[in-house]
């Protein structure tokens, strides 16, 4: 592969074209898209420079160039990128065809009767000519639809090419003429007389009718023939192919407006995951571990089915079934995994206990025993303990410690600590350092050991939804005015499993929290610089401010530190605002406890205000 590029100011003629050989280089080239026309073309090229026919090394070379660049018909703006990028390099784009490039490929492009070819010049000159001639556009669209619809040209960009030639006909509108239309009819036509052996294709060919809206009145029967297939599948144990029908079956009939066969075929992709964990169990070697993680697919499946469809289907009987055969499936696989003998905390009572906690309760009072599962950090305990521990230990306390980002970046430091009777101030921020490390093991011991079984158990027995949490966030005095529907919104979605969700909406607010109590307890929170402008302090700052522990106390204090502030934690705060969680980082054990801390903090004090306490600071009742 070759990122070589065409000699500048080529000075060649249609003739340098006719004799060039162009034609029986592409017939001699076994076809598998543009690819093996690039490769074919500067192999030519240089066989024609090692001959010293330049003129003609600088045709194919040209030809080559613009075969090389890879189709991405979705973007309109840039629809042709580089093949290659590396080490600061990168192949040819369409900027880099010269005027007289493009003046040389209108003068050739209507001489050339090879399809590939022909559309791929003639849309590099519609994109690059000035002014545009749609005579261009068109010649490209044609060329296009003239690239057969098949299983074996469409995996080699005929799929590329059909979308660009959608997209372009959409581009021109009425200026295209009927160009849409037929390509439409032609797509059908092809979908229509597909069969099971055509697999990917009939796939394909269905997504790309649907994402660019056509075949609207084929809605129905374009459903149903998908449909069809997954049955066929589905009756030979092919659960993949079926799965993947049933599926799109699912996304037509729900284009068709007909909701109750999307939802069937949408309980019918649930059951052949479950299908598939049953077959993992009842082969030869079976795989406990694969089919858990079948039945969790099947489980996550059935939770979309929206919530007043679902009695139609049996919908909550069946995931309370599939809990049962996920939970002794996860029993089982423990028996398949390989030891490796470490020091470690055995959680299955704390694991159980959790889930006791809140098993059988109405959902108010399981609400509340969720909310009190794990207490506040004792600072105080806390940082006597990190103390006895690095005395303990003093060689942890002399070595300076650096944190590392997940980029590489060095985003603390801290210093060796002498730990004398009363410590330096390099002492105490080394102390606060392991005071937030400790704390990271406390969230990853109890986040899996209390949090998400209490929060399975709650999910498996109360249909709690959004506006619930909306109300609870309505009647929660710690809640701004204002804010009460999006901590709502980011409570819900914590407790529906999407903590990416949650984590983004749930941030900005508990920061928004903090400052609304500052301030109305008097508290300057803005910041003024030698220009006069006015800021608003963020979270990091706010939170070192004295009166947090007056208002909020020293404890959730803090957690709010350790959680969302401090670099040798996880940061969430200032990770987020920066872009720097990925989706990964979102559903991590910190971003679980975050969620569950927010909850905590709404339902305590809603708790506490319903029953009219007297005397509770936000402190005691949080």
């Amino acid at each position: 592969m070759s990122a070589e590029r065409c000699p500048a100011d080529p000075g060649i003629t249609c003739q340098d074209f006719v004799d060039c050989g162009w034609k029986e280089v592409l017939d001699r080239t076994e076809r598998d898209g543009y690819f093996s026309m690039w490769q074919a073309f500067h192999a030519a090229a240089q066989e024609a420079t090692a001959e010293g026919r330049q003129s003609h090394a600088k045709v194919l070379w040209l030809l080559g160039d613009a075969c090389s660049m890879m189709l991405s018909p979705k973007s309109i703006n840039e629809p042709f990128k580089p093949a290659i990028v590396m080490r600061g390099q990168r192949s040819v784009i369409p900027e880099n065809l010269s005027d007289s490039d493009i003046t040389f490929l209108s003068e050739i492009v209507d001489s050339i009767d090879d399809p590939w070819l022909k559309a791929r010049l003639a849309d590099l000159i519609w994109l690059r000519k000035r002014p545009r001639d749609v005579r261009f556009a068109l010649m490209a669209i044609d060329s296009y639809r003239s690239i057969p619809i098949d299983r074996e040209t469409w995996v080699f960009e005929g799929q590329e090419c059909c979308e660009r030639a959608i997209g372009l006909a959409r581009m021109l509108k009425a200026r295209s003429g009927d160009r849409l239309k037929e390509i439409e009819e032609a797509i059908i036509k092809t979908f229509d007389s597909t069969s099971r052996q055509d697999g990917a294709l009939i796939l394909n060919l269905a997504d790309l009718l649907l994402d660019n809206t056509l075949g609207l009145e084929k809605r129905p029967i374009i459903a149903q023939k998908l449909e069809a297939l997954a049955r066929e599948f589905d009756a030979e144990g092919d659960l993949h192919s079926a799965r993947e029908f049933f599926k799109a079956s699912a996304k037509w009939f729900k284009a068709a407006g007909d909701n109750q066969k999307s939802i069937e075929m949408t309980v019918a992709v649930a059951e052949s995951f479950v299908k598939e964990a049953e077959a993992r169990i009842d082969s030869d070697k079976p795989s406990h571990m694969i089919a858990a993680i079948s039945y969790e697919e099947a489980i996550q499946t059935y939770r979309t089915i929206p919530r007043s469809e679902r009695p139609a289907h049996r919908v909550d009987e069946r995931l309370k079934e599939l809990q049962l055969h996920l939970n002794e499936s996860g029993k089982k696989a423990l028996d398949e995994m390989g030891v490796i003998s470490t020091p470690g905390i055995d959680l299955s009572q704390y694991i159980e206990d959790a889930r006791s906690s809140v098993h059988g309760k109405s959902a108010i009072e399981a609400l509340k025993a969720f909310a009190g599962l794990q207490p506040y950090s004792k600072v105080k305990e806390l940082r006597q303990q990190v103390i006895e521990k690095l005395r303990k230990y003093p060689l942890q306390a002399i070595i300076p410690e650096i944190v590392m980002g997940r980029d590489g970046r060095v985003i603390a430091k801290r210093s060796g600590m002498g730990l004398s009777d009363i410590p330096s101030e390099e002492d105490e921020t080394g102390i606060r350092a392991e005071m937030i490390h400790d704390h990271g093991i406390m969230v990853g011991m109890v986040v899996p050991g209390r949090i998400l079984p209490a929060l399975e158990v709650l999910q498996l027995e109360h249909r709690l939804r959004e506006p619930d949490f909306i109300y609870l966030a309505s009647r929660s005095p710690i809640v701004p005015i204002g804010r009460e529907r999006l901590f709502g919104m980011a409570l819900f979605a914590g407790y529906d499993n999407d903590f990416v969700t949650a984590l983004h909406l749930l941030v900005p607010q508990i920061e928004h929290m903090v400052r609304y109590h500052l301030k109305s307890a008097g508290v300057k929170t803005t910041t003024l610089d030698s220009r006069g402008i006015e800021t608003e302090n963020g979270l990091s700052t706010l939170i070192e401010l004295p009166e947090c522990e007056k208002i909020f106390g020293e404890d959730l204090t803090f957690e709010i530190k350790a959680l969302f502030c401090d670099a040798c934690g996880p940061n969430l705060r200032n990770e987020l605002a920066h872009g720097l969680l990925d989706d990964k980082a979102c559903q991590t054990a910190y971003a679980v406890y975050a969620w569950w801390l927010g909850l905590k903090l709404v339902f305590n004090t809603f708790w506490n205000a319903a029953r009219k306490i007297d005397g509770v600071s936000e402190e005691d009742a949080a």
